[in-house]
């Protein structure tokens, strides 16, 4: 059977939009399929069951009108009856369909512009559908475009086969982009919208640069040198810890590359930005130490529960630390995940002083004894009342000036001050309405009793609810930044896995839970955290 040039031409046009927008053929055949199908049914009525078929290789087009087998017809344009339809097929039954072939359509002026609309959409939903399929399994990878078009400061970039964004506060500061440039960025997201797949693209985000090392030093793209994290402040300064597998490779020496070759390529597509290679350490203080180059640091003093350090530098050294509008010091507690606190040694110094005379006031008053006894105590390291009232008595008899009898003294006034104390929380206690029934609760003072009756804590009901976020407090890292959160408890000397046992110990005692049932606080404490990018229990 020869082959009509319409029927050619048909197949042409398929094989050419599939080229075009790089998508399946079968997908353009199937899309002029619906489009007959609507054109035939505007002919013979919006209710018929009309398929359109045509063929992948010769472009014959088949209509044909379905009719379901019943056995009383309704609607005749979509039913058959069971005789009527054993007629033409003596195998039918009901719940069957029969198909009846239809004459070729002449198509109008209206009818082919409504099948060329139909078209058009179907080509362009499996378009995007191909976009999406593309690129949504790249994220995290680096792409090169050419510049599109600028709308208010954000770039369209042609990718080739897709559009991508880079939005106004993705570029780095005072970069300019204009149509017709070449431009490398990352792929931070892509999302399925109704327009079409949104491909959008950064030069900020820290893995940004991260990747530009991978390509530029082998080393880290076959996985000898480690990438620990990255620390950006865009277009301006930037820091990069990075570890070795490998004891003979020296990691920054690698990232540096021969007369700073490869740091160079990196900077030099990041606009100048000034970058510091660190060597990770899996010590904290000495990763923060590093961190904090080209400062040197003389001491410092981690608190790992609230992930908190106190940097102590040289007078000269305090700016170098801190960084032009404090940005040395920003971008190394970024890198790190710590807060980072820095003092002079003057000011670290002023500050021991002032503990120090804290403590010795603290001692002359509730122990009774004169400044010099009080500064003998405060200069052993004794820090609280209680420590003097419960430490074993050789290690009080055992400073220069002191005799046993001295010490028990000391011990007996530290117990009756401490007395003295809980008996004026028991009283504040009941005047807030806190139940006796939590005096019961092992590691709870009367001091942690009065702030819980300050924080609506009342009973053992309540302490049982509670997370133990609810006592020691919580923090919450987003774009960088660490922000504390106080806990009913946060004033006192009281670790997680205190609370924690606290917390237990009244929903034993209220009957929360069996004795044989122990549920870790943990998992609601979860759901009570706030909704920070990163949220690090305190």
């Amino acid at each position: 059977m020869a082959v009509s040039a319409n029927r050619l031409e048909l197949l042409q046009i398929a094989d050419a939009v599939a080229r075009e927008k790089l998508i399946d053929r079968r997908i353009v055949i199937e899309a002029m399929e619906d489009a007959i199908q609507k054109a035939a049914k505007s002919r013979y009525g919006a209710e018929t069951d009309i398929r359109a078929e045509i063929d992948g290789k010769t472009g014959e087009i088949r209509l044909q009108r379905l009719m379901e087998v019943v056995e009383n017809p309704e609607d005749f344009a979509t039913q058959i009856a069971l005789e009527d339809a054993r007629r033409r097929n003596p195998a039918a039954q009901i719940g069957d369909f029969i198909s009846e072939p239809l004459p070729p359509l002449d198509y109008g002026r209206i009818a082919a512009q409504s099948a060329k609309q139909v078209i058009m959409q179907k080509v362009r939903d499996a378009e995007r559908d191909r976009q999406y399929d593309d690129y949504k399994d790249r994220i995290g990878d680096i792409v090169n475009g050419t510049v599109k078009r600028v709308e208010y400061g954000n770039v369209v970039v042609d990718l080739g086969r897709a559009e991508a964004i880079i939005r106004r506060d993705e570029l780095i500061p005072r970069e300019n982009f204009r149509y017709g440039d070449r431009v490398r960025a990352y792929v931070y997201d892509v999302r399925r919208e109704q327009r079409g797949p949104q491909i959008f693209l950064s030069r900020t985000h820290p893995q940004f640069m991260a990747k530009l090392f991978t390509m530029e030093v082998p080393e880290i793209y076959d996985g000898i040198i480690e990438i620990k994290s990255v620390a950006r402040d865009p277009g301006s300064r930037a820091k990069i810890a990075v570890v070795s597998h490998d004891s003979s490779i020296d990691p920054v020496g690698a990232c540096v590359g021969m007369r700073g070759s490869r740091v160079q390529a990196v900077v030099q597509e990041l606009a100048g930005e000034r970058i510091d290679i660190i060597p990770w350490n899996p010590d904290a203080a000495t990763f923060i130490v590093n961190a904090l180059q080209p400062a040197e640091v003389s001491k410092v003093v981690l608190d790992e529960d609230a992930e908190r350090i106190e940097v102590v530098v040289p007078d000269d050294q305090l700016s170098l630390a801190i960084g032009r509008r404090g940005q040395n010091v920003r971008l190394a507690s970024q890198l790190t995940g710590w807060d980072i606190d820095i003092l002079t040694e003057d000011e670290e110094s002023e500050r021991r002083q002032k503990e120090f005379a804290e403590r010795t006031d603290l001692f002359v008053k509730a122990l009774d004894v004169d400044e010099m006894v009080a500064q003998l105590l405060a200069s052993e390291g004794f820090a609280s009342v209680d420590e003097v009232a419960y430490v074993d008595l050789d290690e009080v008899a055992s400073i220069e000036g002191f005799d046993e009898e001295t010490a028990e003294e000391l011990q007996t006034r530290a117990r009756e001050y401490l007395e003295e104390i809980d008996r004026a929380n028991d009283e504040e206690r009941r005047k807030l309405g806190v139940s006796d029934d939590l005096k019961a609760v092992p590691g709870l003072s009367t001091a942690m009793l009065v702030a819980l009756g300050k924080n609506d804590i009342k009973t053992l009901e309540d302490l049982g609810y509670c997370a133990v976020d609810d006592l020691v407090g919580w923090t919450e890292r987003k774009n960088g930044e660490t922000q504390r959160f106080e806990g009913a408890l946060s004033g006192f000397d009281i670790s997680r896995q205190e609370a924690e046992e606290v917390v237990m110990a009244a929903r034993r005692m209220a009957g929360l839970i069996e004795e044989t049932e122990e549920p870790s606080p943990e998992g609601e404490e979860d759901e009570g955290e706030g909704e920070g990018e990163e949220t690090t229990a305190a």
